[in-house]
């Protein structure tokens, strides 16, 4: 088990617009380079990709949650 954390401080979002599905529930499974998420910071979204590849197992904040640099997002179980 593996934690995703955020590289950038700033507002995480789950889904592309408030309308649009998340990006990933938990029990998606992801592949390198897969978006996961956004941190929004002044205006611009940054998106949160999957470094490696595995299953989410949980998904840590809601949309609109402040997040600092280091903090988990998501758990993840490697493949």
């Amino acid at each position: 088990m593996s934690a995703v954390d955020a590289q950038i401080p700033g507002v995480f979002y789950r889904r592309p617009s408030p309308d649009a599905d998340p990006y990933i529930e938990p029990g998606s499974a992801v592949e390198p380079g897969q978006t996961l998420g956004l941190i929004e910071v002044m205006k611009t979204y940054n998106e949160i990709k999957a470094e490696t590849a595995g299953v989410i197992t949980k998904v840590l904040l809601d949309d609109g949650d402040e997040v600092d640099v280091g903090q988990p997002l998501f758990e993840l179980d490697e493949a």
